[in-house]
């Protein structure tokens, strides 16, 4: 049933204020399901089209003015009726809604994904529809353990105890939360919209950023735990050590040690893997890192007791983690010298640090489906829009630069955009323009901060390497030296060693690190053959580069493992395991399709997508769309289902 639990206490002076900083679009939609009239997609006024973080539709301050001015008198109307909503669009509307929303034509193919995804019935399809397929008995006799509390594992719980699942989840941390617990650099923060970073299930009106810093993130995950009283099921400061599969019992047997080095053995159907993909820190290997005086750390690995003002600080890495930090720090500190070994690419995301006005957040919270309408405007830019920027054309002559004729329209925006921060100082610009074609590597967001911070007179941008560290600073390879009181390492995660660093044993005693190798793979990024019962979520080939949201991907995944789960219990038999064939087929058509793809281009010289042979196997290759259709039911012809 449609969700009518709305209700608008405000005067017209306090609605009035708050349609100030709605989203027009948004709003628009949600005067429809208020009214129930639909002519407002027929109308003259509406968006002009639809890009990522513009949530205005690119319409003129006088159609602003004129649809808030009609939907003050709608929301009057609604609110003084009290607040009933009238029989919901039908489909054929809603389908036109979308169209209407983003200034294009929502394809076919993508209505059912997006109607799953905005709920706009009230209905989660992604919640338990075992109904009486599985009694309750049947269900509390297959035991899992979820290995990790992060978004995927916090995920994985909440569906396990909807479906009436015995479960322990394992966390390493003191709380939940994964990156958003580790990450406490200064300037951390997600770089998906909020309002999408958000589980369907439990969509948030709270949020003081567009895109939040790591303690309002975190708060978020320890809420969803406490919402659904999940805290029970979890053991933190404990961690996995080996899962073995024992061949006589066809269960896993799940060693753990918690943080004063009490060991532990649990016993179990079921194992989920919600590790992630960012979650060891990788420091380089440069001589004499443990030498040097001064403080130091890994960006993930924050010491709090770390204060860079007036001191002089060394960098080494410009990725992500350094791209937030440094314009965060870089006006306390005396000097900065930041290391670069890779120029990011980034794009213009004026609102990146901005906050969320107190009128979107009265829309959000009171206006009927704003805050799933708002939803859909974040995702749709973000779905699948860039896939054919992503394809290598080989005739295309520019091979240097670019990979095709779209991604070099690409290219020419993005370096547009960095010229225009950078004026005059042609230093400056040739090493801040990356050498490679654009989407190659994690693509940014930037409000003008980075290259802002790069520009101050105590800030310096060093292209050489750094070949030594000693007791007072470090030595680059053209042999400057250069002083540091602190060292920040900026410099990623150990993404090539997944599920690193347990033992991990399935049938034959075979470990999962043997049998991967170089390439992590699993099918459809959930199951590996000679591996039952066992299942990742954000595992090999599930990571994001050119859109959508993880929190997305993890509710396709658990979908689908508790399918894996309902058709494994309802067959009766002991294990369920994925079909070598299957896995092979899948692989092969993995690893064909990435050779055609940017992210192992010639001009990506080193990424931490590709592994040391510079194959990828973190991405997804495939549409978002096909995720969520993969991801949807199970056929159990892939899988073995027997003792």
């Amino acid at each position: 049933m449609p969700d009518t639990n709305f209700g608008i206490p405000d005067d017209d002076a306090v609605i009035e204020k708050a349609l100030e900083d709605a989203s027009i679009p948004t709003l628009m939609m949600s005067m429809i399901h208020m009214s129930g009239d639909a002519r407002l997609l027929d109308g003259e006024v509406r968006p002009a089209g639809v890009f990522i973080n513009e949530y205005q539709g690119y319409m003129s301050e006088e159609a602003k003015a004129t649809v808030r001015a009609q939907a003050l008198e709608v929301i009057k109307a609604f609110r003084d009726g009290g607040c009933k909503l009238p029989p919901p669009p039908d489909a054929k509307t809603v389908h036109r809604m979308m169209n209407f929303l983003v200034a294009a034509e929502v394809a076919e193919d993508y209505v059912p994904m997006m109607l799953e995804e905005m709920e706009l019935d009230g209905v989660d399809q992604r919640s338990d529809a075992w109904n009486d397929d599985l009694t309750v008995k049947v269900r509390r006799e297959h035991k899992v353990l979820v290995i990790g509390g992060g978004m995927s594992g916090v995920l994985a719980a909440y569906r396990l105890q909807e479906a009436g699942i015995p479960f322990v989840l394992i966390e390493k941390n003191a709380s939940v939360g994964g990156t958003w617990f580790e990450n406490r650099y200064p300037g951390a923060r997600v770089d998906v919209g909020n309002h999408l970073y958000c589980y369907s299930f439990e969509p948030a009106h709270h949020w003081s950023e567009y895109f939040s810093q790591q303690g309002e993130l975190q708060q978020y995950f320890e809420g969803v735990v406490n919402n659904h009283r999940l805290q029970d099921h979890i053991r933190f400061g404990t961690e996995v050590t080996r899962v073995v599969f024992e061949e006589d019992s066809k269960l896993w047997a799940v060693d753990t040690v918690d943080k004063d080095g009490r060991k532990e053995q649990y016993v179990v159907n079921s194992v989920i893997s919600a590790v992630g993909q960012l979650n060891r820190p990788t420091y380089p290997n440069i001589p004499g890192i443990e030498s040097f005086n001064g403080q130091w750390c890994h960006s993930a690995n924050w010491d709090n007791s770390i204060d860079c003002t007036d001191k002089t600080v060394v960098v080494i890495g410009s990725g992500a983690s350094a791209f937030q930090m440094v314009p965060t720090i870089a006006k306390r500190v005396a000097h900065m010298t930041v290391f670069q070994r890779s120029a990011p690419w980034m794009f213009e995301n004026p609102i990146y640090h901005d906050k969320v006005p107190q009128g979107k957040k009265w829309c959000l919270q009171h206006l009927p489906f704003y805050t799933r309408w708002f939803r859909f405007l974040i995702f749709w830019p973000a779905c699948d829009g860039a896939y054919d920027t992503v394809f290598v054309d080989q005739d295309w002559p520019h091979q240097d630069r670019s990979i095709n004729a779209m991604n070099d329209m690409v290219y020419d925006m993005f370096a547009e955009y960095i010229k225009g921060q950078v004026g005059d100082d042609e230093d400056l610009l040739a090493k801040v323009i990356p050498d490679y074609a654009p989407m190659g590597k994690r693509t940014l967001q930037d409000n003008g901060s980075w290259l802002s911070a790069l520009k101050r007179n105590n800030i310096d941008l060093v292209t050489s390497g750094v070949v030594s560290v000693s007791e007072e600073g470090v030595t680059a390879e053209d042999g400057i030296f250069y002083p540091a009181d602190i060292i920040l390492y900026a410099t990623g995660f150990e993404t090539d060693q997944f599920l690193w660093p347990m033992e991990i044993r399935g049938r034959g005693g075979v470990t999962l690190a043997d049998q991967w190798g170089l390439e992590p793979a699993a099918y459809l990024g959930i199951t590996v053959p000679n591996f039952p019962n066992f299942y990742c979520m954000y595992g090999p080939g599930t990571n994001l580069a050119f859109g959508g949201s993880l929190i997305f991907n993890g509710e396709c995944q658990i979908r689908y493992i508790m399918e894996c789960l309902k058709a494994h219990i309802q067959s009766g038999e002991q294990t369920m395991e994925c079909k070598e064939d299957v896995f092979a087929d899948y692989n092969s058509r993995f690893r064909a399709l990435h050779a055609q793809l940017v992210w192992e281009h010639d001009s990506i010289k080193t990424s931490f997508y590709q592994n040391a042979e510079g194959k990828v196997t973190l991405l997804w290759p495939w549409k978002i769309l096909d995720m969520w259709r993969w991801t949807k039911q199970v056929n159990q012809d892939d899988y073995y289902l027997g003792g």
